[in-house]
C-alpha cells in the first residue's frame, strides 16, 4: 500500500467533500494559477513550462465549455466567453504572448469574483 503525502491527501479530501459550487470556484482559481504560471514562465523564456501551464488552463476552460448548459441565453453567452478565452489561450501559447495571458487572467478573475458573489447571495437566500 502506498502512502499519500499529507498535502495530497488534504487536497483529495478537500475536493471530495466540496459542493459543486465550491468545485467551480476551485476550477476558476486553478485556471488563474495556471495562467499566472504561464506568464511567469513566458517572461523567463521557459517555453516548455509556459506551454504546460497554458495547457492546464485550457483544459479547465474546455471543461467549462463542455459542462455549460447552452439551452439558456446566459449559458450560451458563457460558452461564447469560454470559447473566446480558449482561442486566446491557444494564441498566447503559440507566441508566448504575456499581454494575451494577462487579458485572459483578468477575465478569469472577473468570472471567479462573480461566482464568489453569487455563492454568497445564494447562501443568504437559503
Amino acid at each position: 500500500m502506498t502512502m499519500q503525502n499529507p498535502y495530497s491527501q488534504y487536497q483529495n479530501n478537500s475536493i471530495m467533500t466540496s459542493s459543486p459550487e465550491e468545485l467551480t470556484l476551485k476550477l476558476y482559481e486553478g485556471c488563474m494559477r495556471f495562467i499566472k504560471e504561464a506568464i511567469i514562465f513566458a517572461e523567463e523564456r521557459n517555453a516548455e513550462k509556459s506551454h504546460n501551464s497554458n495547457l492546464k488552463a485550457q483544459n479547465i476552460i474546455n471543461e467549462f465549455m463542455a459542462t455549460v448548459d447552452r439551452n439558456y441565453e446566459v449559458g450560451e453567452s458563457l460558452y461564447q466567453l469560454y470559447d473566446y478565452m480558449n482561442r486566446r489561450l491557444i494564441e498566447a501559447n503559440i507566441g508566448k504572448d504575456v499581454e494575451i495571458l494577462n487579458e485572459i487572467y483578468g477575465m478569469a478573475k472577473e468570472l471567479k469574483d462573480t461566482w464568489q458573489q453569487a455563492m454568497k447571495l445564494a447562501k443568504k437566500g437559503k
